[in-house]
């Protein structure tokens, strides 16, 4: 039997809303098949926490997958919009069998994702994402319930200032927000009434954006992914930083004082050198990242007696090697920063919290902070391919990627993947020297061009 997956991707299911497979019949078939699942293994009617973003289509689905847990015997209940670490979280404190998210993240609002927790709070892994796609495929493999078996839903309230004290909970208790001024950007998303409540009942004085959501802006012009509109802000009001989070508000783009975007992996880099400075470690100087982490971080990491383990891209596989190792903190580029003591995916809010703890300990503003973590000049080109052959399979694309690294002799590093959505074939090189990098980034795609295109 094939593994592959033709429903999940890294993160969920995700697709353009009410068109395959983001429907209302795919969502109602995958809360039967996620209903069917947990019973099967706690052997109870399994109560089920289902979370949303903003989005219009959230509407549909929601009901569509809160139908088809009812149909199985489930117990389903409704956050209403909260941020997906609040639904992990939530689903954790009221010992569910599972949870739901209802979101496509970064994505604009055509688009919808679902994405799926353990009662631990964790993120599905794989095999069970494949065993859950074949029951979707296969209805049959479900009985179905009926009269007194069937389930039923209800809403929880007063859920939004459960995740507020869990995330405030996580702040250093020795310091306070109180003097700052801080720009949060909420994206219109899942967020953007409870991310400036937090800050607020820390002590600072905040100034929100993103906070209006229509059902069709979240995510349009502002937030993690627009960081410009927050930036201008933080300068125009003298703000001592900016926060923004994306629609679903597990990921984080911070803004100094000036208006300089901190990128994803500096933030990394500051964070995992205080931890190890305030023994937060826990023993384990393993650092998580992943493929497309710089490797800059990396040369900073060893410089302060720790390592940089990659994994593939997406926050759950950060997740699952942290669990295998015992390291307590890793994070990804695009500002998924997954600090294990506190919460079991990516969160922004709980995020910023913890950069502003740095800030503290170490008595300096964050640019000045961020700028001791030096990337490295790196260049990513795609080229269109037509067909996606393994490129170890494929002597000659090997042959330049060892003349490449050899080039680089240690001082950099190269990689070769593949798109998974489009026929496009990606190359990114890092090292200390930009004209070296972009020279061999391009005679080595020249060479995956020749071969593949």
């Amino acid at each position: 039997m094939s593994t592959k997956r033709s429903l999940f991707g890294t993160d969920g299911i995700r697709g353009k809303a009410n068109i395959h497979p983001m429907t209302g019949e795919v969502a109602m078939a995958l809360g039967r098949a996620v209903t069917h699942y947990f019973q099967k293994h706690s052997g109870r009617k399994p109560l089920i926490i289902i979370g949303k973003d903003t989005r219009l289509s959230c509407y549909m689905l929601e009901q569509a997958f809160s139908a088809g847990v009812c149909s199985q015997g489930g117990r389903a209940i409704f956050t209403g919009p909260l941020p997906t670490p609040g639904v992990a979280f939530v689903t954790q404190s009221m010992r569910a069998d599972a949870g739901v998210m209802i979101s496509a993240s970064h994505n604009p609002f055509e688009d919808n994702g679902i994405k799926i927790f353990d009662r631990s709070g964790h993120k599905l892994p794989d095999d069970v994402e494949m065993e859950l796609e074949r029951m979707i495929m296969t209805p049959s493999l479900i009985p179905p319930k009926t009269g007194n078996d069937l389930g039923n839903a209800r809403r929880l309230d007063e859920v939004i200032g459960r995740y507020i004290v869990h995330a405030k909970s996580a702040f250093n208790s020795h310091y306070s927000l109180e003097g700052l001024r801080i720009v949060v950007d909420g994206a219109n998303g899942a967020a953007y009434k409870l991310a400036p409540q937090v800050f607020e009942e820390l002590g600072a004085e905040v100034i929100s954006l993103g906070k209006d959501p229509n059902g069709v802006n979240i995510n349009k012009g502002c937030g993690a992914l627009y960081p410009q509109l927050c930036a201008e802000q933080v300068v125009k009001f003298r703000a001592d930083l900016g926060v923004c989070v994306d629609g679903d508000a597990d990921r984080v783009v911070l803004i100094d004082r000036d208006g300089t975007v901190i990128d994803g992996d500096k933030a990394i880099g500051l964070c995992a050198r205080f931890l190890k400075e305030t023994n937060q470690l826990e023993g384990n100087h393993e650092i998580v990242g992943t493929v497309m982490s710089n490797f800059g971080l990396e040369v900073f990491l060893k410089k302060h007696a720790m390592t940089l383990h990659r994994t593939q891209v997406g926050d759950r596989y950060i997740v699952e090697r942290m669990r295998a190792t015992g390291s307590v903190f890793g994070g990804e580029p695009s500002g998924h920063l997954v600090f294990k003591r506190h919460s079991t995916t990516g969160d922004g809010i709980l995020a910023a919290l913890k950069v502003i703890e740095c800030m503290k300990h170490f008595g300096k503003g964050l640019k000045e902070l961020a700028d001791e973590v030096e990337l490295y000049p790196q260049m990513l080109l795609n080229t269109t391919i037509s067909k996606k052959t393994p490129f170890e399979d494929v002597p000659a694309i090997m042959a330049a990627v060892k003349t490449a690294e050899d080039e680089l002799k240690g001082t950099g590093r190269l990689l070769l993947r593949y798109s998974g959505t489009e026929h496009l074939a990606r190359v990114m090189v890092e090292g200390r020297d930009e004209a070296q990098v972009q020279r061999i980034c391009r005679s080595l795609t020249d060479v995956v061009t020749k071969q593949l295109g």
